[in-house]
């Protein structure tokens, strides 16, 4: 079952569990579509490319929560960069 993180790995922007925005990698590394605009869509932690995220279901959060958990990895775009 994905975690469905509640924010960008990047710029932490909120991304609740029936975010429009929100996109992942194969690994849940969550970000926002503008960070993965700027990503260039390569998955800086494991260098795959993302997907949208679904949205859980709201009468399934219950029996499901979404993660509390924030991962706040901000991108060195430089050093990303030079890795594509």
């Amino acid at each position: 079952m994905l975690q469905i993180r509640p924010t960008c790995e990047n710029c932490n922007k909120a991304l609740p569990f029936d975010a429009e925005d929100a996109m992942i990698c194969t690994f849940e590394c969550t970000f926002c579509s503008d960070c993965v605009t700027k990503l260039k869509a390569v998955c800086p932690n494991c260098g795959g490319g993302f997907e949208k995220r679904p949205i859980r279901p709201e009468n399934l959060l219950e029996k499901y929560p979404v993660s509390t958990e924030v991962v706040y990895k901000p991108v060195d775009f430089e050093a990303h960069f030079k890795k594509l």
